[in-house]
């Protein structure tokens, strides 16, 4: 059976460097210390962490949303997922992403929340902090 996350973010920082960050591999392997490749346009595929999660992109609207058709490396065969990140600004130089992670194994649900937010939410912010 499979479950859905949905978790809110807020960071100190316009969409566009959000935005960047999720989907430049060199930016992405800076900010996560892990090999990322990561493809410039729907239908390209990406791999980050080091193989740790690998997929599809399916839809980018520039500094606005991201969908990629994601698997965990402990997925099931066969099993892929859906995460959309959705970029809003708020504020004057703010972000506020929502990610929904749709179809990710319910056995699974805890680490991978707890990965959305160790290893991609509190680096980003840890990298935003340590720019300015």
């Amino acid at each position: 059976m499979c479950k859905t996350i949905k978790q809110k973010v807020h960071f100190k920082a316009p969409p566009e460097v959000i935005y960047g960050l999720l989907t430049d591999s060199k930016k992405y392997a800076t900010l996560t210390g892990k090999k990322a490749k990561i493809g410039k346009s729907a239908g390209a595929a990406f791999s980050v962490y080091g193989g740790q999660a690998t997929g599809i992109i399916v839809e980018l609207v520039k500094n606005r949303r991201i969908v990629q058709a994601w698997r965990g490396h402990s997925f099931p065969e066969g099993i892929f997922s859906m995460a959309t990140f959705n970029l809003k600004p708020v504020g004057k130089n703010g972000t506020e992403l929502i990610l929904i992670h749709r179809g990710v194994p319910k056995e699974m649900i805890p680490s991978i929340e707890n990965g959305w937010r160790k290893y991609n939410w509190d680096k980003i912010k840890t990298y935003l902090e340590n720019q300015r």
